[in-house]
């Protein structure tokens, strides 16, 4: 089969690659109909490279058609359509009867001190082989592989693989009532960094709940996709964030922040020089180095910080991957901020997410989110692109 392969720093290839088969019990085998690139994937393209290995097969955003089953699968069969979460978890251990999926305790990765194990996502989180390819073997699918109805396009259904579930978990760790369909609870302003895909759709949600949203972000054309959602926009390349928040809320700051950027945000020229001088270290150097001394770019989290209120909360969403950066600690301390964050547990939300999605309305404007449907071939190009936030570039779906 074809797939997109990890080859270095920056560097990603389509290779041939040996066909997935079925190996446990609760495995799934599916053709991958369509797959996504997600902004955790230039984590790997660059911060986290030295976690990587030369033909490590990405990506972890795959939906497509059942192909095999192991014998302890019930719930899926040959020919079903199924998504398929980012993260593997088994359903049955303490931490996912809790909800907490990404730290499911049989996957988990204990001998570096990680969590669940990912879908085409380093060493770090159990090495395994991604969904950016023709086929893919889901480990624990008999948990896993989520079944979706026939009919509608793949976009109805592709973004409960990692997009709709991280947007979902960061609006519930912002404390926001969902207040469409008359639930309790006052109507509150929650500012949103970063109006890429994770930041786009958990604005989407948040005012589907009927919350009053900004979004902050310094291109015009995300800024632009937000806005015609209804939400108010930020261009931080022109204002001092924290200040222009709370000129419109009261001198306050937001209820509740969501900072969906994470570790290579703008704005961080010494963390950003640090992490890419690591990427040339030799791998023996450069590990040891990210998971007791790496250090994240800021910039975001510092003016999340800043915009909300005392006694606000602050969600975080966006992926941070540095052990020792500093935090303001009596700042955060002093305003009495609540914080929450952590990798998305999709089987947590997708029974709900499912349901939303199972309208006859696009309510959350799923079909028309990619910005970008191309070829697996144009992979390589595609990462580029992305990773450069080329104009209109802001999701973009594979299909093999």
């Amino acid at each position: 089969m074809r797939a997109v392969t990890w080859q270095g720093p920056s560097k990603v290839t389509v290779e041939t690659v040996p066909d997935p088969t079925v190996q446990e019990p609760t495995d799934v085998v599916i053709s991958v109909t369509s797959t996504g690139l997600c902004g955790s994937d230039l984590h790997l393209y660059g911060p986290l490279a030295p976690f990587m290995e030369p033909g490590d097969v990405l990506g972890h955003e795959p939906m497509g058609v059942v192909e095999e089953v192991g014998a302890a699968v019930t719930h899926v069969r040959p020919g079903d359509r199924v998504v398929v979460p980012f993260n593997i978890a088994c359903g049955r251990c303490w931490m996912c009867e809790r909800g907490l999926q990404s730290q499911c305790e049989t996957t988990q990765n204990t001998q570096h001190g990680t969590g669940a194990s990912l879908l085409g996502y380093s060493v770090l989180y159990g090495q395994v082989p991604g969904g950016q390819a023709e086929l893919l073997r889901v480990p624990r699918g008999d948990y896993g592989a989520i079944k979706v109805p026939e009919g509608p396009p793949d976009d109805r259904f592709l973004f409960l693989s990692d997009v709709l579930p991280t947007a979902w978990q960061a609006v519930e760790y912002a404390g926001l009532p969902d207040l469409s369909a008359g639930g309790s609870g006052e109507s509150q302003t929650v500012l949103v960094i970063g109006a890429g895909p994770i930041g786009a759709m958990s604005a989407r949600i948040a005012a589907h709940r009927g919350h009053r949203v900004i979004v902050a972000d310094r291109l015009s054309d995300r800024l632009g996709r937000a806005a015609d959602r209804g939400a108010e926009t930020i261009d931080v390349s022109s204002v001092e964030l924290g200040e222009e928040v709370r000129s419109r809320t009261a001198g306050r700051g937001a209820d509740a922040v969501i900072d969906a950027v994470g570790m290579e945000a703008h704005g961080s020229p010494v963390p950003e020089m640090a992490q890419k001088l690591v990427t040339k270290l030799p791998d023996a150097l450069a590990r040891p180095f990210m998971q007791k001394a790496g250090v994240d770019r800021l910039a975001a989290l510092m003016s999340a910080i800043d915009a909300v209120r005392r006694g606000g909360t602050l969600s975080i969403s966006g992926v941070y991957g540095g052990a020792a950066s500093p935090m303001p600690l009596m700042q955060l301390f002093d305003k009495q901020v609540q914080i929450r964050m952590g990798q998305a547990n999709v089987r947590r939300w997708s029974d709900d997410i499912l349901a939303l999605l199972g309208r006859d309305e696009d309510v959350l404007g799923v079909e028309s989110f990619a910005t970008h449907h191309l070829p697996l071939e144009q992979a390589p190009q595609a990462y580029a692109d992305f990773r450069d936030k080329s104009e209109g570039m802001v999701k973009v779906v594979f299909q093999p």
